[in-house]
């Protein structure tokens, strides 16, 4: 069903329109739409990411040819071995008048910096940093909120070639060291709290442990953020307000390129089977894939205020973070979603005139089912574009958006990962939204899917791969010189081809419906069912706040068991029970009916809002979770032990 279709001026006016006419002036070519671009992209490769290239305006030293080096394997692939850039030169280099950032911390704090601001902000931050010692491929950590400072410590971190990795001060002291302990940094930055629900948390006692527990630290660079009566100084620290005042940090800026596959950010898995994997991504690799996504596919103009919903522990950070390389600006919110009872960031769309609008499966359905209906309680008339991750966008969600949120509206579900700091899939602006299907496969990726048989598939549901190298593929995990993690992470299951562990479909208007993790696939009586067919079905049922579904082993095969959190006074009974079977049953499959339904206060998610599915089977199976400080809230896992409803038939 097709639920919106952009204008012949929206479609002529866009990023991707124009870089058709750039190919097909330079070259042979004749390309007439965006489907014709996608086959381009995968036929021709080298000559594609060239033109991307070029067409994205990156600031570079050094010869775009040769394109690419393949190796042997996928994983040795050198993409423009002769280039050389700096990550933070491109993003500041927008006018020094224009809004770079505007910044609210809940309904407690609020900032703006122009470009100028941002800068020097940069350039002193720089000079800190070299005075500790920071140079080329050194470590520097955040343990900070999605503020300004955030974004400058980054820069600073890139402009001298360093590398940077960061988490969310909601982590857990256990949490941050099994990542940042891997990596061995030099400097930290770090804030003296954050808030949330209108509360102040201090963070600096976390800090203090995490100091101990990082003995290659050096320095720890304190943000003063947040109001606190009585705070204890950390040791071997230096104030931010310092830095940006003191005349020792005032010297010229400078910017040291590196080569295209240099290290730029150190991004970690979520954990919940073991400690974090350390991915590492290049500069080159990460800038050219962002900045395509970006204009190509969300089609981000200098115009554009872009705001995604996300802290420092997610890769939507630094995702967004790249807006700033297309003139963009920036707006970051750190604090609770749903305050103002879940209308504070369409509040925030209309007072900042946002109109790239980022959030997550989980956001839209809450404010949902919270009956939030902004299309008739806000303006949003510079909103044009909705984009959604972390979880698949169900149909229902779709439905909402269009009839409660806004009509005339590309909503693009995304869906690619940390493993690739990218999109496998996502939107465009030249192409019509179909209910609950992602709009196209991203450009240069050589998208396919495969069945239980290893062969590429349409209109059927089966594993997501890459049969190309792309770009910001990781060019290594940390620590591992034989590359045989990243081997196993990827490249175990088909020969040379990149498995990312997603059931999908590819649909007959070559988009994407995402089903959940393959690793999660249902597989009652041999017949696989994804999570995401289950999880639509609850939608409309206005008693469940949200639920898990799970295999479990019984009895020689596998059920599955649904887990529900309800809301606030509502009882799981006989007659619940069977109206979510009805449901299930009348809208899926008999098949799709849990054998098991069984009401719980909270479920396990991870800190960028995913459902942890196998956290709680493997609780369930009696097996442990290594890394329960990757969740948001780990003690929900005690919920799921020695429940006797799983005992029974």
């Amino acid at each position: 069903m097709k639920m919106w279709e952009p204008s012949r001026d929206r479609i002529e006016q866009s990023h991707a329109a124009a870089f058709i006419r750039q190919i097909n002036d330079t070259s042979s070519e004749s390309l007439k739409d965006f489907h014709q671009l996608y086959e381009y992209s995968i036929e021709n490769p080298i000559q594609f990411w060239n033109h991307a290239f070029s067409f994205c305006d990156i600031i570079h030293e050094g010869s775009l040819d040769p394109c690419v080096l393949e190796g042997e394997h996928l994983l040795d692939t050198r993409w423009f071995p002769n280039v050389r850039l700096n990550y933070a030169e491109n993003l500041l280099r927008a006018d020094g008048e224009k809004m770079a950032i505007i910044f609210r911390g809940e309904e407690k704090f609020q900032k703006s910096l122009q470009y100028s601001d941002l800068y020097n902000a940069v350039r002193r931050v720089r000079s800190a940093l070299k005075a500790q010692g920071v140079s080329k491929g050194d470590r520097v950590a955040g343990f900070l909120p999605n503020m300004p400072e955030a974004l400058i410590a980054m820069l600073a971190t890139s402009s001298l070639g360093a590398i940077w990795s960061s988490a969310s001060p909601d982590f857990g002291v256990e949490g941050v060291l099994d990542r940042f302990g891997q990596i061995e940094p030099d400097v930290l930055f770090c804030a003296n709290g954050y808030y949330y629900k209108g509360k102040t948390f201090d963070s600096l006692e976390k800090v203090r442990e995490i100091q101990n527990g990082l003995a290659t630290l050096k320095k720890t660079i304190v943000v003063p953020y947040v109001a606190m009566d009585e705070q204890q100084p950390l040791e071997n620290s230096l104030c931010y307000e310092h830095i940006m005042h003191d005349a020792a940090f005032d010297e010229a800026m400078a910017y040291e390129r590196v080569p295209f596959s240099h290290p730029l950010f150190i991004m970690f898995s979520s954990g919940t089977t073991g400690k974090p994997k350390c991915i590492v991504h290049s500069v080159g690799g990460t800038l050219l894939e962002h900045k395509k996504e970006l204009l190509l596919h969300t089609n981000l103009k200098d115009e554009d205020t872009i705001f995604y919903a996300t802290t420092c522990g997610w890769m939507m950070w630094n995702w967004l973070a790249s807006a700033l390389s297309c003139n963009a600006t920036l707006f970051l919110y750190d604090g609770f979603p749903m305050a103002r009872e879940g209308s504070i960031l369409f509040d925030f769309v209309d007072e900042h005139n946002i109109s790239i609008f980022g959030t997550s499966a989980g956001y839209l359905s809450a404010v949902s089912k919270q009956g939030l209906q902004p299309q008739t309680s806000h303006s949003l008339k510079t909103l044009h574009t909705i984009l959604s991750t972390g979880s698949p966008l169900l149909p229902e969600q779709f439905d909402y958006v269009y009839q409660d949120i806004k009509e005339d509206v590309c909503l693009s579900s995304i869906a690619g990962g940390t493993d690739i700091i990218g999109c496998f899939a996502l939107g465009c602006p030249m192409l019509p939204v179909y209910r609950g299907e992602l709009q196209t496969r991203s450009l240069g990726y050589a998208v396919e899917v495969l069945n239980d048989e290893g062969k590429p598939i349409q209109g059927q549901k089966g594993e997501l791969v890459c049969t190309l190298p792309f770009p910001s593929m990781p060019v290594a995990f940390w620590n591992d010189p034989e590359k045989k993690r990243y081997f196993d992470a990827y490249f175990a299951v088909y020969d040379n081809i990149w498995r990312h562990g997603d059931y999908v479909e590819l649909t007959d208007h070559d988009g994407l419906i995402f089903y959940g993790r393959s690793d999660a696939v249902l597989n009652p009586g041999g017949v696989r069912i994804g999570t995401a067919e289950i999880y639509r079905q609850l939608e409309a049922i206005d008693e469940i706040q949200q639920g898990v579904v799970i295999g479990q082993q019984w009895q020689g095969d596998e059920r599955i068991v649904l887990f529900v959190q309800l809301k606030e006074g509502v009882t799981l009974d006989e007659s619940l029970e069977q109206k979510i079977k009805q449901e299930i049953r009348e809208q899926a499959t008999p098949r799709h009916v849990p054998k098991k339904i069984i009401a719980v206060a909270d479920i396990p998610v991870t800190r960028s809002g995913k459902i942890s599915e196998l956290a709680i089977k493997k609780i369930i199976h009696g097996e442990s979770v290594k890394n329960a400080e990757a969740l948001k809230n780990p003690e929900s896992l005690e919920l799921f032990k020695d429940i006797a409803a799983l005992q029974e038939g």
